[in-house]
């Protein structure tokens, strides 16, 4: 079983303490369908549905799966220095975008070390911020606070707007069948405004589960009667509600980023891997000295991905043992791979250990377990319309890691 219950130590402060948790209007929902309702992020959420954390996570890599994920921040800005500002407070060349289109990228503090991974999506009359639910009110008063001397409006639009994912290589014929609007034919990282289901909302070909797919925005009131419209419409082709699990195990097999885990107020874009997103062209922006130094003089360790040789499971903090007995790194993120079957985790290690194919032990239960660094990610989609597992293995998709790879 696979249970992620936190997504930084803001989050995890709030296990057990049940009445400070918020709920999102698809609560009652979530229990009727079986949901194990968890504290995360200030939320009650589901970790789970009664089909299993396995069985969701199938099925959004073979079909389909919807997530709650109302617990997100959304910032809306507007303004004549609209870009300006954005260019300043955020590390990603954003001048470049075109109305509808959107981009991950990293707000980072002075020292480079990053408050917080963001989507930035530019509308027609505004830009779109989506933030992780536990730094919220964090990156908000950290943006609010470089509004002065920029012609800016910055609002938190979060309570405004309910937003869901719908992810997996079916996820966008089950909209399109809900939708007059040809869904299917939108880019990745684009953004569309459709009615879907007789709900006018924003969509963005965008998410956070190494599958294709889209996230929505739509109006808090029409939140309850467009999920039981889309179970409704989604059944036949086996889409499943999925719980954070599900959620946490997805990205994980993608090996896309956490904050709280991969990244946080410690971790630098570049020994996070990255560095792609930092726009150091720029002449002028949060971090960019600091950033321009690392990328100068090369960072102390790197974020790797191992698979365990012995069968043992890898937690978040296990320790990395080098050869000569010392621990010279920590798990972030580990978990057995229900793609894979495998037990696979990230961590890090200094720069001269991160050779793929070296072996390394992982401090467990206080004994060391023999594993392999292996490639980034642990599972990549290629696009096929039949979205079954076996295509995808017969295309080499599963790296054969006990041979190095």
């Amino acid at each position: 079983m696979l249970f992620v219950l936190s997504d930084s130590g803001e989050a995890r402060r709030g296990i057990g303490d049940k009445e400070a948790m918020k709920q999102t209007r698809l609560y009652d929902r979530h229990v009727e369908l079986g949901g194990r309702m968890v504290p995360f992020a200030d939320y009650e959420l589901p970790v789970q549905y009664t089909a299993g954390p396995n069985a969701e996570h199938r099925s959004v890599r073979t079909a389909a799966g919807v997530f709650d994920i109302d617990h997100m921040g959304q910032f809306a800005l507007s303004g004549e220095d609209a870009l300006a500002y954005l260019q300043y407070v955020q590390v990603a060349d954003v001048a470049s975008l075109d109305e509808w289109e959107a981009r991950y990228s990293l707000l980072c503090y002075d020292d480079g070390t990053i408050v917080d991974d963001i989507f930035i999506y530019r509308l027609p009359e505004k830009w779109l911020i989506v933030v992780n639910a536990a730094n919220r009110e964090k990156d908000f008063t950290w943006l609010q606070s470089f509004t002065h001397g920029y012609r800016v409006e910055l609002t938190d639009i979060s309570d405004e707007t309910y937003m869901l994912a719908v992810q997996g290589p079916k996820a966008a014929a089950i909209l399109d069948k809900m939708s007059a609007a040809d869904l299917a034919a939108a880019p990745a990282r684009t953004a569309l405004q459709a009615e879907v289901g007789g709900v006018d909302m924003l969509l963005g070909r965008t998410g956070y589960t190494g599958e294709d797919g889209f996230e929505l925005y739509l109006p808090p009131d029409k939140a309850v009667s467009f999920w039981d419209s889309l179970l409704a419409e989604g059944a036949r082709d086996g889409l499943l509600p999925c719980g954070l699990a599900a959620r946490d195990s997805l990205r994980f097999e993608a090996c896309m980023s956490l904050y709280g885990h991969e990244i946080d107020a410690k971790t630098n874009p570049y020994e996070a891997r990255l560095g792609w997103v930092v726009a150091l062209q720029k002449p002028s922006f949060l971090g960019r000295n600091a950033l321009l130094k690392v990328k100068l003089e090369g960072t102390e360790r790197f974020l790797v991905g191992f698979e365990m040789i012995e069968k043992a499971v890898p937690r978040e903090d296990h320790g990395i043992i080098g050869l000569e007995g010392q621990v010279v790194g920590h798990v972030t993120t580990g978990m057995k791979s229900p793609t894979l079957d495998k037990f696979v985790g990230l961590g890090y290690l200094p720069r001269g250990m991160t050779r793929i194919g070296s072996e390394i032990h992982i401090l467990i239960r206080g004994r060391p377990r023999r594993a392999r660094i292996c490639k980034r990610p642990f599972y990549r989609r290629v696009d096929d319309t039949t979205g079954s597992t076996s295509a995808r293995r017969r295309k080499g998709l599963f790296r054969p890691f006990n041979s190095g790879s």
